[in-house]
């Protein structure tokens, strides 16, 4: 009896770990934006963020078209510039800060 409630509190205890780092984050994105993008697009992640209302973040990050929408944006970014691995966090970060939000970053 002991064993199964060891086991079943080690996979609980690995599933609240894998969850937790399979998703998103918006300070993540926030961080990267400021550290790779900001010099790069002449202006801070907040100008950024607002250019769309959370809507629209989302039907372009759905489309698959949240990279060249970032380009579109900030011209001197090019596609190989932006890692896929990015993509979630700098998502997360422009939905959260749009320009409809209400939120206001600190970058």
């Amino acid at each position: 009896m002991t064993k199964l409630l060891k086991l079943s509190m080690a996979a609980v205890l690995l599933l609240g770990v894998a969850s937790t780092t399979a998703s998103a984050d918006a300070r993540k994105g926030q961080k990267i934006f400021i550290k790779k993008f900001k010099s790069r697009c002449g202006f801070n992640g907040a100008k950024f963020a607002a250019k769309h209302s959370q809507e629209e973040w989302s039907s372009i990050n759905e489309a698959g078209n949240f990279k060249s929408e970032m380009i579109t944006i900030c011209p001197d970014v090019k596609e190989s510039d932006i890692k896929d691995s990015w993509v979630p966090h700098l998502y997360d970060f422009s939905y959260e800060y749009a320009n409809d939000s209400g939120n206001v970053p600190s970058c």
